[in-house]
């Protein structure tokens, strides 16, 4: 009897903390992550695309030679750390890659500063990420699962710093940690699609 109620029991242990398993089957919500693991690709493709920017115009291309001046920028990593923990909650991860395009979003005007020339890809990929974050938005309102809407007028300040080279430094960070978050959310919705 020990023996089949430990075997009755072991396939749901192996289920504590997977996210949204009654979900794995709605049509809107698979919907909802195919249209935005694609649309977080192109995001990402954006990204790397004035990272590429960075390196050509400004000669800034290797972190690892950078990391000495980095510790002088308070150049912070949004975390995503509920989007890879084994608890995994949709919508603690959900709410943390919302709070996370808020803050790039806002950073990204440095990247503007910078590289005045494409000024157009950083509005693009701006109004990308912030349609990204009305999309998860919406998502989570429709599953029922709490949202929390951040106010505009009290955005998080864009970076300062104290010489140009130090902006340029700050801004290829900024981008670096932007893709490495970008990574974890497509690798979260990718994540989500596949139960």
């Amino acid at each position: 009897a020990l023996l089949l109620a430990v075997l009755l029991w072991a396939p749901w242990w192996a289920l504590h903390g997977a996210p949204l398993t009654e979900l794995s089957g709605d049509q809107d919500f698979q919907l909802f992550l195919q249209r935005n693991l694609e649309f977080t690709r192109k995001i990402r493709g954006d990204a790397a695309a004035l990272q590429r920017l960075v390196c050509d115009t400004l000669q800034l291309c290797k972190e690892d030679e950078l990391l000495l001046v980095r510790q002088d920028l308070d150049i912070a990593q949004a975390p995503l750390e509920q989007c890879h923990r084994r608890t995994f909650q949709a919508e603690t991860c959900f709410s943390q890659i919302r709070a996370g395009l808020r803050v790039y979003h806002g950073s990204l005007a440095t990247i503007r500063a910078l590289l005045p020339g494409h000024a157009g890809l950083v509005d693009t990929l701006q109004l990308d990420m912030a349609n990204l974050s009305s999309n998860i938005q919406q998502q989570m309102e429709d599953l029922g699962l709490a949202t929390v809407t951040y106010p505009t007028e009290h955005q998080d300040p864009v970076p300062t710093f104290s010489s140009q080279f130090h902006h340029q430094v700050g801004g290829f960070f900024i981008l670096a940690n932007f893709q490495r978050f970008l990574e974890t959310a497509y690798r979260a919705l990718r994540h989500l699609a596949s139960l």
